[in-house]
């Protein structure tokens, strides 16, 4: 055995030991491309209810929040009632045209049971899911399926799937998606700021349709790196989260920002993080905090604690 052996040996061990986080790293980094090819999906819109008709979106965990900001857009574009439910919690009896599933795995209890309670209570409500796993039991549930396979995910934390499933949405409505694709391929390659990875609490605030980001970009934080995470409506957050606003915290908002909360925020000696691009790039810009400091305190978000790809019930 030659000298260098052990060398060798250990090289190789550290060449097939997986690095913590790699599929989610690559899974966000492709977001601008999955999100270009989601934007040209012409067929698959066609498949989405009419401008007009009164419409559930429902989804757990992160599809979930997705919904809620699809449905913001869609209804305030004037294209009609849009309701957004967390599958467990939805009125499936409410008499609409149409219910939205948005899930990544097809196999979700809750949607999978929502689903059927729409297909048995009423033959005029058109069931639609957009999925990634196109091969999954929802396939056989649902009326429509809108398939994304090359936006599916290995990570167990979630990024590309929901981001480009709500691209498709947006795109849809007739959103231009070239800038927030240009804005996130800069926030891919642009650097961190270390101070933000390092700091000791978020809050992510969002307005309308970034709501739902502002809840997604704390999730991925809570599920990536264990962090404590909140998030409100930033015109709520006054109404009493501001007073976990300390030095060494962070309040970051998605979107417009309300007159004077910047200020408001500055005074409690927080950081105040606000950048001038397309939220759904600014939400990219979380996942990479949420990615770097899972890797600074030693964990992995592609295995996270307590949690699996998919919730699937006994």
């Amino acid at each position: 055995m030659s000298d260098n052996a052990p060398a060798d040996h250990a090289a190789a061990a550290d060449q097939a030991a997986p690095i913590p986080g790699a599929h989610m790293a690559a899974e966000l980094a492709s977001q601008p491309e999955t999100w270009a090819r989601a934007a040209e999906l012409r067929t698959e819109r066609a498949a989405l209810p009419a401008s007009g008709e009164r419409i559930a979106v429902v989804g757990c965990g992160t599809s979930w929040f997705m919904a809620q900001s699809y449905a913001h857009l869609r209804e305030s574009a004037g294209h009609g009632e849009t309701d957004a439910f967390a599958a467990s919690e939805a009125f499936p009896h409410r008499g609409y045209d149409a219910v939205i599933a948005i899930t990544r795995s097809g196999t979700t209890t809750e949607v999978l049971e929502l689903v059927e309670q729409v297909r048995e209570r009423s033959s005029a409500t058109r069931t639609i899911a957009i999925i990634g796993d196109t091969a999954s039991p929802i396939v056989d549930v649902a009326d429509t399926i809108i398939g994304l396979p090359f936006a599916d995910e290995r990570s167990v934390v979630q990024t590309r799937f929901a981001t480009t499933a709500l691209a498709f949405l947006r795109a849809s409505l007739g959103h231009d998606l070239s800038g927030a694709i240009e804005h996130a391929q800069a926030v891919i390659d642009g650097r961190l700021d270390p101070s933000l990875v390092e700091a000791e609490q978020f809050s992510f605030l969002g307005r309308g349709w970034t709501v739902g980001l502002a809840h997604e970009a704390a999730l991925k934080m809570r599920e990536a790196s264990q962090s404590w995470t909140e998030s409100y409506a930033a015109m709520e957050y006054r109404h009493g989260p501001i007073s976990i606003a300390a030095p060494g915290r962070v309040t970051w908002l998605f979107g417009a920002s309300p007159e004077g909360l910047a200020d408001q925020v500055t005074a409690t000696g927080a950081r105040f993080e606000h950048a001038a691009i397309d939220p759904l790039a600014d939400l990219v810009r979380a996942q990479r905090v949420a990615l770097e400091r899972a890797r600074l305190f030693g964990l992995d978000p592609d295995s996270p604690r307590n949690l699996t790809r998919s919730v699937i019930l006994d």
